[in-house]
């Protein structure tokens, strides 16, 4: 289980549109929006079983409630197998992300501390946040304080500098089975879907949905970010007690990555994984 520890917080300056990110945003989506003229169902089928590996497996369970969290613990080389999914995603590598969600849960929707904070509006939560050049959010010198278990291992410093390099094995390995259709749809399209079904939890549900827990941030159980997430939507849960390995509680709030959980559990390849307290339990009706 990982305690978050608060660094004292650098000065958060806005210097303003980091123009090479919005043109690369902008370069996936529109590649992503030529999809209907490659339209296969094979490609279709690729895109859909790779937004589960790399969104669920990759993000859901190894950035967020293995790495970020602690919630798990897995052997080694499972987690960096696990983690370089996550890398493939094109979210950034483990060192960011980690610190950057950790950042979130320790200033949750604080206007000048909490990266993505839902308080400055749903497309800034969404997406905005990212396309301002803010050194406490994009200085590795800065960010890694927030994870300095992530940044001491060697492996995962390579992932955090070289995660974009990781979508040129991708992209051949998709041109050889099926062309520029599968490029389209295992590539951008995606890329641009899970992007957005993760930006999803940082904007939706920080302002809908059901708030099972009184916490002191607007975090709610919103049930159709749940299927698109894998189980992410039902961020009250979470936000309440985020080191607790499921999001969904309850047998119909449906968690995909915590069947991935038990499934490793069975296996034991998982051990150490956090449950929900019994009497926190007896408020989830």
């Amino acid at each position: 289980m990982t305690t978050l520890l608060k660094p004292a917080p650098e000065k958060r300056e806005i210097k303003g549109l980091d123009w090479t990110l919005v043109g690369f945003l902008t370069a996936i989506h529109g590649v992503a929006l030529l999809a209907p003229w490659f339209f296969s169902w094979s490609a279709l089928g690729v895109m859909v079983a790779l937004h589960w590996l790399f969104g669920s497996i990759g993000i859901c369970l190894g950035y967020h409630r293995l790495l970020t969290h602690r919630s798990l613990q897995v052997p080694q080389w499972l987690e960096y197998v696990i983690a370089t999914i996550g890398a493939m995603a094109l979210q950034g590598g483990p060192i960011f992300w980690v610190a950057g969600h950790r950042q979130h849960h320790l200033y949750t929707e604080d206007a000048e501390k909490d990266p993505y904070a839902a308080s400055r509006g749903f497309w800034w939560s969404h997406m905005l946040w990212m396309v301002y050049r803010n050194p406490a959010v994009f200085n590795g010198q800065i960010y890694r304080r927030y994870a300095p278990d992530i940044a001491r291992d060697p492996y995962y410093r390579w992932l955090d500098r070289n995660f974009l390099l990781l979508q040129v094995p991708v992209a051949i390995a998709l041109f050889a089975l099926g062309g520029w259709s599968f490029v389209i749809y295992g590539g951008f399209l995606r890329i641009a879907l899970l992007w957005h079904s993760t930006w999803l939890i940082n904007s939706a549900t920080h302002m809908w949905g059901k708030r099972r827990f009184h916490i002191e941030d607007n975090s709610g159980n919103l049930w159709w970010t749940a299927l698109l997430t894998y189980g992410e939507g039902w961020h009250n849960n979470h936000h309440a007690f985020p080191n607790v390995a499921p999001a969904g509680w309850r047998w119909w709030e449906v968690d995909v990555t915590w069947y991935a959980i038990l499934l490793l559990e069975k296996l034991g390849l998982a051990r150490r994984v956090v449950r929900p307290p019994v009497e926190a339990m007896a408020q989830a009706r």
